[in-house]
């Protein structure tokens, strides 16, 4: 097996990943480094979620450094105007994070669990992976897990995971609870037009 570290954003989207790459023949340990969840509440349900998925199924975890101040100064300015820009900083900081990581505890192999919701910035968080890891001599593995989210998603229903509703920063809440509010008045339209 090859030894693979592997950024995680919560545990749902952590199933398919891991099952996949171990099929694969890696060995994945989880990096936890997510500043961006929002509120602390939230992030900390995330992260016990985690650790208890992890423990029940003997899998590594590691939990890197959170730096609070650098994703306030780096990615909150951006805000609302400029999603893709906001996610690429949002990633960048992260996933710099995992790489160091990787880097210490002697990985050569990484990946991320981000790359299994359609509600992420697939390219461009694999760009910036790419970027990072590289650089360090790390070998990125780019899946795209983004078929298997159903999947993930009645998994983690059927193992009754904690599973939230945005992405996690206050901007992505805020983006969700309007895409909600979208949705429900189409439904409502298309049943008076029915």
């Amino acid at each position: 097996m090859t030894r693979l570290l592997l950024h995680a954003c919560c545990a749902p989207c952590s199933l398919e990943p891991v099952r996949m790459l171990e099929e694969e023949g890696f060995e994945p340990t989880i990096c936890w480094t997510n500043p961006n969840i929002q509120p602390k509440d939230e992030h900390d349900r995330r992260l016990e979620e985690l650790r208890r998925w992890t423990a029940a199924n003997g899998i590594p975890l590691i939990e890197a450094r959170e730096d609070y101040d650098a994703w306030e100064r780096g990615v909150a300015p951006i805000g609302a105007r400029d999603r893709e820009r906001r996610c690429r900083a949002c990633y960048g900081l992260r996933l710099a994070e995992a790489v160091r990581v990787a880097c210490d505890e002697g990985f050569d192999h990484i990946a991320t669990t981000l790359a299994v919701s359609p509600y992420q910035l697939f390219e461009t968080c694999n760009d910036v992976l790419m970027r990072l890891a590289t650089a360090q001599g790390l070998t990125p593995v780019i899946r795209d897990f983004r078929p298997w989210y159903p999947e993930a998603t009645r998994r983690s229903r059927e193992l009754g995971m904690y599973r939230q509703n945005y992405c996690g920063c206050r901007f992505s809440a805020a983006e969700a609870a309007l895409d909600r509010i979208r949705l429900r008045d189409e439904r409502k339209a298309a049943k008076l037009h029915a």
